[in-house]
C-alpha cells in the first residue's frame, strides 16, 4: 500500500566526508498521510546486492546534519519526519557502493497512534553509480 512512497528514484549517492567516500545514502518518503517523531519509526532495513545492510551501520535524518542510529531514533522524540519531506539514509560502508549498477532494497515501517500494527513499504530499484 505505500510501496510507492519509499526510496525516492534517483536519490541513491556515495556520501563522502573529509575526501573519503564514507558509504552511501538515499531518500524515502514516509509511509503514512501525516508527520511522525522519529521516534515512531519501527524499523528501517537496506539490502545492497542481495545482503542486507548490518543496522549498527544505518544512520537516518530529518535534516541532514543531525545524524541518529535507529537506537538512538527509539527516543528522540523533538524531531519530526514531516509528509511531503525525505528521510535521509546513510549507509556507512568505506568505499560506497562501486562504480557501476546495483539493486538495492529499502524497507521503511513506522508506527502510528492509532493502527495497532506497523505500516510498511517495501521499493527496490537498479541504481547506477557514477
Amino acid at each position: 500500500m505505500f510501496d510507492n512512497n519509499v526510496f525516492i528514484e534517483n536519490s541513491c549517492v556515495n556520501v563522502e566526508q573529509d575526501g573519503n567516500v564514507i558509504g552511501y545514502e538515499l531518500q524515502t518518503n514516509i509511509t503514512y498521510y501525516r508527520g511522525i517523531p522519529m521516534s515512531m519509526i519501527e524499523y528501517i532495513r537496506v539490502f545492497a546486492d542481495g545482503k542486507a545492510v548490518p543496522q549498527e551501520n544505518i544512520r537516518i535524518s530529518v535534516d541532514r546534519e543531525d545524524w541518529f542510529t535507529m537506537r538512538e531514533a527509539e527516543t528522540v522524540t523533538t524531531y519530526k519526519w514531516e509528509y511531503g519531506e525525505p528521510l535521509y539514509i546513510r549507509v556507512l560502508e568505506a568505499g560506497g557502493l562501486s562504480k557501476g549498477t546495483h539493486r538495492v532494497k529499502l524497507v521503511v515501517a513506522t508506527r502510528t497512534a492509532y493502527i495497532p500494527v506497523p505500516l510498511e513499504g517495501v521499493r527496490e530499484r537498479e541504481v547506477t553509480i557514477a
